[in-house]
């Protein structure tokens, strides 16, 4: 069904039976209709859509991962879980890295695995400290290259003040991997008496981006040279954990996450599907490098979709956006940082982006990415 048949669809559906609605009330209603859908994955076989971080990832985590694993930390869908030993809370995260290729302008593999790891912990509001590091290496990857790969983690390791404490090692044969693929997990210490979580964010709260975004995406793109593009651009991978810890000191904050696989664009939907709210952001507020946006034209790609890897959005009290972006432009990694939204009563789940036109038009989950292997 095409996207006329589905809206003409969504009229007639929404007419029978009640007070006639606006053309935009009867789509917007559609939506919402399909997102209260218990999450059902129809293929039978895994796709590449299911890794992207959009609608076919959440829908793979749901249907199968949290159906099987179903518990509340777990149900929560953060950047990690929030644990409560009883003497202290800690955060435990984890991730897997399969970036291609290994190495890219302004980082690598090794340094990803560590900052992304690091930066998740930090955005549930922890101070990161343990990591370990699992490493499935194929035969015949050079030893140099894993020399170099390891050496990246240990300087990424002590810029964010954390230890690679444990790991593991698998090798299997020539051609049953690409070389090499990283897992890193987290524990952090959770030292403020904050709680952070889309239950928390209320209208009228401010949506703040951390930096320039869509880099650390276009870079690894351009850098798989199977495009005849050439850009003075590096990735944006580094920890961010001291500009969330001078956010936290500064202001309210209500909740952060981490903008990799599905870029900030998916970030704004998860806050307005979790809180049941709207989020109006504008596109001209939304900073975006001109080398980026120019590359994302020619890819045909929005930057609003793009991943990072050293940026953040969080959402913080309204009446305290100027006092955040103060403490976040403080910071080098941060000092991009800008207000590029609000949150508002309706209509619950939306994003609604105010174009550089002057229109407006609806900023949805992408089913995959156009980007594969980034991260």
């Amino acid at each position: 069904m095409n996207t006329a048949e589905w809206a003409e669809r969504a009229l007639a559906e929404a007419a029978v039976g009640q007070e006639p609605l606006s053309r935009e009330e009867q789509v917007l209603e559609r939506i919402e209709r399909a997102r209260r859908r218990k999450p059902k994955v129809t293929e039978e076989r895994v796709t590449m859509a299911h890794g992207a971080g959009g609608k076919a990832s959440r829908t793979l985590i749901q249907a199968v991962f949290v159906d099987a694993f179903a518990n509340p930390a777990l149900q929560r869908l953060d950047d990690g879980a929030t644990l409560d030993l009883g003497t202290g809370r800690l955060v435990f995260t984890t991730d897997a890295y399969v970036v291609s290729p290994l190495f890219f302008p302004g980082g690598d593999i090794g340094d990803l695995a560590v900052n992304g790891t690091v930066n998740d912990l930090a955005v549930c509001g922890a101070r990161p400290m343990y990591l370990s590091a699992g490493f499935v290496l194929e035969e015949g990857f050079p030893v140099a290259d894993l020399r170099r790969i390891t050496a990246s983690m240990a300087a990424a390791a002590e810029r964010a003040g954390v230890r690679v404490v444990t790991g593991d090692t698998k090798v299997v044969q020539r051609g049953k991997a690409d070389g090499c693929y990283v897992t890193t997990s987290g524990i952090g210490a959770l030292e403020r008496p904050v709680t952070l979580g889309e239950s928390r964010v209320r209208p009228g709260d401010a949506v703040i981006v951390s930096g320039p975004v869509g880099e650390h995406g276009v870079t690894v793109m351009i850098a798989r040279g199977e495009l005849d593009i050439e850009a003075d651009l590096t990735s944006d991978t580094a920890p961010v954990h001291e500009a969330v810890a001078a956010l936290l000191d500064a202001v309210p904050v209500r909740m952060m996450r981490d903008a990799t696989r599905g870029g900030v664009a998916t970030i704004l939907n998860e806050i307005a599907v979790g809180a049941g709210l709207a989020v109006t952001a504008d596109e001209r507020a939304i900073p975006v490098r001109p080398v980026v946006s120019g590359a994302c034209e020619l890819l045909g790609l929005d930057p609003l979709y793009v991943a990072c890897e050293g940026r953040f959005v969080a959402v913080v009290d309204g009446d305290h956006a100027a006092a955040a972006v103060r403490a976040l432009r403080r910071h080098p990694v941060s000092e991009g940082a800008a207000v590029v939204g609000t949150v508002e009563a309706g209509p619950p789940g939306m994003v609604l982006l105010k174009t550089a036109s002057g229109g407006t038009r609806i900023v949805d989950l992408l089913v995959g990415d156009p980007l594969p292997r980034i991260c």
